[in-house]
């Protein structure tokens, strides 16, 4: 979160070597870093627990907590700095993330993918 955090709110105007000329590049960076944010808070809320807290408790408690992250990070990046922006479509790209990667954590631990959520 420390990495998503200094990344998202420093300033990369002056870095020329980054020329990267796909649409919507930055969305995909967004949706990518709180997928893996929420898969990550997801095990380890069950690593901390052992499985103790219910899966249910753990996944609703990391999605909102993303969620409610990354709405903060985009109102600071509005305005606290002047070379970033705050953007709706940067909360949907996060909140895309965090839905896909909840979901998946959710499912590697469903009754038929032979994994257990409690130890």
């Amino acid at each position: 979160m420390v990495l998503i955090t200094i990344l998202s709110l420093v300033s990369f105007e002056d870095d020329t070597s980054l020329e990267i000329n796909i649409p919507y590049f930055d969305k995909l960076v967004h949706f990518t870093f709180y997928f893996v944010a929420s898969m990550l808070g997801g095990l380890f809320g069950r690593e901390i627990s052992k499985g103790g807290i219910s899966k249910v408790k753990v996944l609703g408690i990391s999605f909102v907590g993303l969620i409610f992250y990354g709405i903060i990070i985009e109102v600071i990046q509005g305005s606290l700095t002047t070379y970033r922006s705050g953007e709706l479509m940067d909360v949907i790209a996060n909140s895309a993330g965090t839905l896909l990667g909840t979901l998946l954590i959710w499912g590697v631990f469903s009754k038929g993918s032979g994994l257990k959520w409690e130890n």
